[in-house]
């Protein structure tokens, strides 16, 4: 994403400067700005239209219908009606106030949230004819239409929310959900958003770096936290909202004495290849633009969640005596979870290492660790989402180093930006990305907590008991997914 830190957190604005210079220093054949004249970038331009229809399509149809599969025929239409509307809700937040929100300055309070100067889209070039006024890509110069940016940006946004109806379903209800994801994209998601991602550009950093100005970015963009498209601003952040959620709103009726296996795991094994082909979009379209990198996060992106689905299969048929088709899907999802923040960062190697290991971690969350606690996660949305994503931010320190085939931090101060040489302190970026995994959980989940408090107090957030046994398609919405 344009707002992503690829330099580190060991390399920070010192070190900008220092190299930025030394790259002046030498002869007099350097140019008088290292900076070149803005362009917009037209394969970028076209890749990133066709990356947001393709995470689009990761809601609608499929995270609908993965989730949708995996609830009871009663609940099937409820889960589908609650992810679209989630999906609308969060579209006309996000054009209002929600980008402005996140990726513009904040001022005083930029290191936490931005501002509210593009509400409305207010000063936002809808024509794209001007590239001083585009939005940065990772390259010198180059530039995407501003409106491009942000409707990539508005599905990430509309997914992450999205996410947590997997850990209440079949008991939550409509009307409650609707009030909480509005506050909870506000306060949570797009503070998070802007900690993470916001940050001026290369262009602007080179500027700056060069008039010895602070980089005005978000705090751990500052820090030099390293998230390629969403490990913590969506699957951490929703992962841990699910599990508070959860908790709070209790179990469904007849949880761990009732069986209550899947209706359809033909269409869940439907929605999770959606998924899969969508978040092709939602990775190597986080690099927004057409080349080599994007290239080597659709790799990534491919392998990791094949070697995941091959860890969950593995150890399930060792642990259990067969392999499924719920727990090949599921293995999908964790390794696309964990190669999402490293998908531009690490090699192919070890985004295999790196799915493998989530898709055994993840099924040990979401079997051992979910039946000690006994706790009714109903579509394992922490155990997949919050877990997969700690591993894969963590990890992703791991596979970014050089030593490990990873890309390393990169000199934005440089015209283009390229690798640091010997410069990376894997220790160094192991304890920025643990700092980034503890913010997204402590403000998500304590933030969260008081929320669900907010709407259960007026609204309410569970259906009646009589409700939840009727099924909520028939209580909440009056008809069917299936007439027979």
């Amino acid at each position: 994403m344009s707002n992503l830190n690829r330099l580190g957190g060991a390399c920070g604005a010192g070190a900008l400067a220092a190299l930025a210079f030394a790259g002046l220093a030498f002869g007099q054949d350097a140019p008088a700005s290292p900076i070149p004249a803005p362009a917009f970038d037209s394969g970028g331009t076209t890749w990133m239209m066709i990356s947001s229809v393709l995470v689009l399509a990761m809601t609608i149809p499929g995270l609908a219908l993965f989730y949708g599969g995996l609830v009871r025929a009663k609940n099937m239409l409820s889960v589908l009606m609650q992810v679209s509307s989630i999906l609308c809700l969060v579209a006309i937040i996000w054009v209002v106030y929600g980008y402005s929100m996140t990726f513009t300055d904040g001022g005083s309070l930029n290191a936490y949230v931005g501002g509210f100067s593009k509400m409305f889209l207010a000063n936002v070039d809808f024509a794209g004819l001007d590239p001083t006024k585009g939005a940065a890509t990772f390259s010198n110069g180059l530039y995407l239409p501003e409106l491009v940016y942000i409707l990539f940006q508005m599905t990430f946004a509309c997914i992450t929310p999205a996410l947590i109806v997997g850990a209440v379903a079949e008991r939550v209800k409509f009307s409650g959900l609707m009030v909480f994801v509005a506050l909870w994209v506000t306060i949570v998601y797009f503070p998070i958003a802007h900690m993470v991602w916001y940050w001026p550009g290369p262009d602007g950093v080179a500027a700056a770096t060069l008039a010895g100005e602070e980089i005005r970015s978000g705090l751990i963009w500052g820090w030099g936290g390293l998230d390629f498209a969403g490990g913590t601003v969506v699957h951490i952040n929703a992962g841990i909202a699910g599990l508070v959620l959860c908790l709070l709103i209790g179990k469904r009726l007849g949880f761990g004495k009732d069986a209550m296996p899947p209706h359809s795991l033909t269409l869940s094994m439907v929605g999770a290849a959606m998924l899969w082909i969508g978040w092709f979009g939602f990775n190597a379209g986080s690099n927004l633009a057409a080349d080599g990198i994007a290239a080597l996060a659709a790799m990534n992106t491919f392998v990791a969640t094949a070697a995941a689905a091959m860890g969950w299969v593995l150890v399930e048929w060792l642990t259990r005596g067969h392999p499924s088709l719920l727990g090949a899907i599921s293995g999908m999802v964790a390794g696309l979870v964990a190669v999402t923040p490293a998908a531009g960062f690490a090699g192919p190697i070890g985004a295999i290492v790196l799915g493998f290991v989530a898709g055994v971690a993840c099924f040990f969350f979401c079997t051992t660790v979910k039946n000690a606690f006994k706790y009714d996660d109903s579509l394992d949305v922490f155990g997949v989402h919050c877990i997969g994503g700690i591993i894969g931010a963590i990890g992703t320190a791991i596979v970014a180093d050089p030593g490990f085939t990873g890309q390393g931090w990169l000199d934005y101060a440089a015209s283009p930006g390229t690798a640091v040489a010997g410069a990376y302190d894997l220790t160094a970026q192991l304890i920025t990305q643990a700092k980034a995994v503890g913010v997204t959980l402590v403000w998500s989940g304590l933030v969260s907590a008081v929320l669900y408090y907010v709407v259960h107090l007026t609204i309410g957030m569970r259906v009646t008991a009589d409700q939840e046994r009727e099924g909520l398609d028939i209580s909440s919405h009056g008809e069917r997914a299936y007439n027979s």
